[in-house]
């Protein structure tokens, strides 16, 4: 057999060079002809090939296999010099890298939002206990799925030998590793990933302006005099455009912390207001009918949002390897989510019933003064968290900027003007459409349930296809079971929230 070992050395070096963007090049590399590359690059790149694992350097990474996995062992050039298994996370090389508080800030912060007020709602659609059990459950799938990204995103790194890899970048090196049949499409589930990303981010980023105009509006209105919302859409343009300026995860922390603190105290006084004289459960419905089953799922899984943020979080993590596990931060912040949305949601519908409104905050007294500080309090919470949601879009779009314009100086105006761009663009649509509620409902619908609970199954399959699925194909059924459902969801729920939004008094 010819010895590979002086290629796969040469590019690993290579690899090691530009490990802050591992994958971001590769496509223009390939493009190249090999024109001024020395005889031995150019025999290593007509080793590229569609089957990474028939290639020399996944025979030595992926141990499929006896033979394959006693190769993995005692080659020592697998992983590094010394002889040990590449581990990603230690060839990371971060600059401004987050603890492991900062990313359950993070974490908590990229996942309660707008749609942590709109569960009562949800519970409404579906009734008292029905919307228990069923939001941990849900919380319990997106959890899950969640872990099944991370999981794929280690052992595609290992594979490659590279320090990390984005939500698309996965897709894309499962798909191309993945059955024959569905190589071709690497490409086409790339695009797709990229395209529900940025679509679902800025929906946020919408419902987020919209919000809080609505409430900064409803709280002035109340003490002094009443304007139009877009009036005050426009009033906070350029203190959100500054907010979005910031480029560096690290950098939001603060803003992050603030936005959290300011969410405990707002939910804590909205608790304060639900548990006070609450009437017996007898008094609302326990369960819905299906017709208005859709309506809750897509509330339910367009509040669970988090599922962009977190490989771009775990990949800026100092230790990384707290973030999984049984204790770890993903499963810590998961519970804190899922369990605030259940309580939300359960005594949110107990206390007003049928009457609840789509934000809990609508019901609170307005003559009170505390009432109106938790709208205050909320409104700036959700403002602070726009720069959050906001990152994920623009790490995708900061790819191609990077990639047409060849300057440090040029990227970056050009990165700053993009920032600016969308931003504006999120505010033109929020106030052309000022009321976004039920058009991020289908929204969530469609994109949340295809990157939550679509894509991640999915994607566990074609990447450990097809000796890796567990005895008797276990994995395959579960992830096929979880594919099945959010598709369902995606269906039904896109067909009921266009049709409320045709006709907002058919359900």
């Amino acid at each position: 057999m010819e010895d590979f070992t002086p290629l796969i050395n040469l590019q690993s070096a290579r690899k090691m060079k530009n490990e802050r963007e591992p994958l971001l090049g590769s496509a223009a590399d390939g493009a190249s002809n090999g024109s001024g590359l020395d005889p031995l690059a150019e025999h290593q790149r007509l080793l590229a090939r569609p089957d990474l694992r028939s290639s020399p350097e996944n025979m030595i990474v992926d141990a499929s296999n006896d033979t394959d996995s006693l190769m993995a062992k005692e080659d020592p050039t697998y992983g590094s010099s010394s002889g040990e298994p590449y581990e990603p996370s230690m060839h990371r090389t971060l600059e401004h890298p987050t603890t492991n508080l900062d990313t359950m800030i993070h974490l908590l912060k990229g996942n309660i939002g707008t749609g942590i007020l709109a569960m009562p709602d949800a519970f409404k659609h579906a009734g008292l206990y029905v919307g228990l059990f069923g939001t941990l459950l849900m919380g319990a799938i997106c959890t899950h799925c969640m872990h099944m990204l991370v999981n794929c995103s280690h052992e595609l790194c290992r594979r490659l030998q590279v320090p990390s890899l984005s939500f698309a970048d996965v897709c894309q090196r499962a798909f191309e590793s993945g059955p024959i049949g569905l190589r071709r499409y690497s490409k086409l589930a790339t695009n797709l990933i990229n395209m529900f990303l940025v679509i679902t981010q800025l929906g946020f980023c919408c419902v987020y302006f919209v919000f809080v105009a609505a409430n900064l509006r409803e709280v002035i209105a109340h003490y002094f005099f009443d304007l139009h919302t877009r009036v005050y859409l426009l009033l906070l343009l350029i203190p959100m455009v500054l907010l979005n300026l910031v480029k560096n995860l690290k950098y939001l922390t603060p803003i992050s912390l603030i936005a959290a603190l300011l969410t405990v105290t707002g939910l804590s006084c909205t608790f304060y207001y639900m548990l006070q004289d609450l009437p017996n459960t007898h008094t609302v419905k326990p369960y819905a009918t299906w017709a208005q089953l859709p309506l809750y799922f897509g509330t339910a899984i367009y509040a669970f949002e988090g599922i962009g943020m977190v490989l771009p979080l775990e990949n800026n993590m100092k230790t990384p390897e707290d973030f999984g596990g049984w204790s770890g931060v993903l499963n810590t912040g998961m519970v804190i989510v899922a369990c605030l949305y259940t309580a939300v949601g359960f005594f949110g519908y107990l206390k007003y019933g049928d009457s609840v409104k789509g934000s809990i905050t609508l019901n609170l007294p307005g003559e009170e003064f505390i009432a109106q500080l938790v709208r205050i309090m909320m409104a700036l919470a959700i403002f602070f968290s726009y720069s959050l949601q906001f990152f994920v879009p623009m790490s995708i779009l900061s790819v191609h900027i990077r990639r047409r314009l060849h300057t440090e100086q040029s990227r970056l105006i050009g990165e700053y003007l993009t920032r600016v761009s969308l931003v504006v663009f999120t505010f033109i649509l929020a106030a052309m459409i000022p009321n976004l509620g039920a058009v991020i409902s289908l929204v969530g619908a469609v994109s949340s349930s295809t990157l939550a609970l679509i894509f991640p199954p999915l994607i566990e399959i074609v990447t450990f296809w097809p000796d890796k699925l567990g005895r008797h194909y276990w994995v395959l059924w579960k992830d096929v079971a979880i594919m099945v459902f959010g598709i369902l969801g995606f269906i039904f729920g896109t067909y009921t929230s266009v049709a409320q939004i045709l006709n907002p008094d058919l359900v």
